[in-house]
């Protein structure tokens, strides 16, 4: 018997996944794997080395979401620390610079595949 109560029969459909099985963290969205598949949006958790230096991009259709959760970072031109959250529109380049080991969330909504586009080139 389990030690808390109303935990032995799972009510509901319930899946299990584990980040360290997903694709550079991305856990949300219209791919494989994916703990939940959608086309609705992409969320990612994810964790950066100081030092980390991103491609230079922008997405023609999401609106990409960045929350800061530890370390420090640059991005879209501004100094970011634990809890901001950066909201770039379509369209809006940036990179994501770690000054120190971070760690993001990070959401793209909608969750469109093959919409990252380097900046100042057609494809990705």
């Amino acid at each position: 018997m389990t030690p808390f109560p109303h935990t032995d029969a799972p009510v509901g459909n319930i899946t299990q996944s584990r980040l360290d099985d997903m694709i550079g963290g991305w856990f949300v969205g219209a791919f494989q794997p994916a703990s939940y598949n959608t086309s609705d949006v992409e969320v990612a958790v994810q964790a950066f080395p100081a030092g980390y230096k991103g491609e230079y991009h922008y997405h023609r259709q999401a609106t990409e979401i960045t929350l800061l959760l530890s370390g420090r970072a640059w991005m879209a031109g501004r100094l970011l620390f634990p809890g901001d959250i950066l909201t770039l529109a379509p369209n809006t380049p940036s990179s994501f610079v770690a000054l120190e080991d971070c760690r993001t969330v990070v959401v793209k909504h909608p969750g469109v595949l093959n919409d990252k586009f380097l900046a100042g080139e057609t494809t990705c």
